[in-house]
């Protein structure tokens, strides 16, 4: 009967096993439907630095004066061939911000807007534009071009991906990536932001933890934020050579097997 004891030895590891990866996969195990969590950390709006790229679009009554203040769209060429002569798009035209924290803008010149956020700046040219008698109604809007986040790793689609909105959360970022694989660590999730002097800012999240999720200072991120999610144990064991080795799920169930034939023997 010692071969059964061992075999039931080895089943019930395997199923512990289980188990414990389980509780490593959930989302939000702190908390339960009808609960309530308490989040310290301020909602944080994406505002715009030096290198950062930005449109400016001034819309009025007269068209034509509101064209005044608009960079001119640029015709981008899409499949054009030595023998055909293809299709053509047109694209806004941006304002990069330059290490003084300015831009051009047409006839009112350099205005200084690092550090502001969409709305503020087109705040701020509006007033221009009406102090200056310029445009009486003018309606000013601010876009996003190359503000992007990084997601790398263990998810379903890693790469860059544009921001789009004034506030943008790591949920945002991870659902953006197709979510995070099974061989994912949810509870070690890396987020590196780049501070001003040039340094990087290391954090962790625990997406296990729906408080420590919506606590952490990068639930909100910011443009060039990189996401990590680092592989679990599992992957680990994966990138060996044949993957067979004594924490694997096959080693186990070879075993199990062997132990199963040599059961059957010695009951024979």
């Amino acid at each position: 009967m010692r071969p059964i004891t061992l075999l039931q030895i080895v089943l019930g590891m395997m199923l512990l096993t289980s188990c414990a990866s389980t509780k490593q996969i959930s989302y939000f195990q702190d908390v339960q439907p009808g609960g309530t969590i308490t989040q310290t950390v301020e909602p944080a709006v994406i505002k715009v630095w030096p290198k950062d790229k930005i449109s400016i679009i001034v819309n009025s009554k007269d068209p034509m004066l509101a064209n005044l203040f608009n960079l001119p769209l640029v015709s981008k060429q899409i499949g054009q061939t030595s023998s055909s002569t293809g299709s053509s798009s047109q694209g806004v035209s941006g304002y990069t911000i330059r290490e003084d924290g300015c831009i051009d803008f047409p006839v009112i010149g350099d205005i200084y807007v690092a550090g502001m956020t969409r709305e503020e700046i087109a705040a701020l040219i509006k007033n221009e534009l009406i102090e200056r008698n310029l445009v009486k109604d003018p309606v000013v809007t601010v876009e996003f071009l190359n503000l992007t986040v990084s997601v790398l790793g263990e998810v379903s689609s890693p790469g860059r991906y544009n921001i789009d909105r004034d506030q943008i959360t790591l949920l945002d970022a991870l659902s953006m990536a197709g979510d995070l694989t099974i061989f994912g660590k949810r509870d070690e999730v890396l987020v590196m932001r780049e501070v001003q002097d040039g340094r990087q800012q290391v954090y962790r999240v625990n997406l296990c933890s729906a408080n420590d999720l919506y606590n952490s200072p990068v639930y909100y991120l910011q443009q060039n934020d990189v996401v990590y999610v680092e592989p679990n144990s599992m992957r680990a064991r994966q990138s060996t050579v044949n993957g067979n080795n004594v924490r694997s799920a096959s080693f186990w169930m070879s075993l199990a097997s062997l132990l199963t034939t040599i059961t059957v023997l010695f009951v024979k």
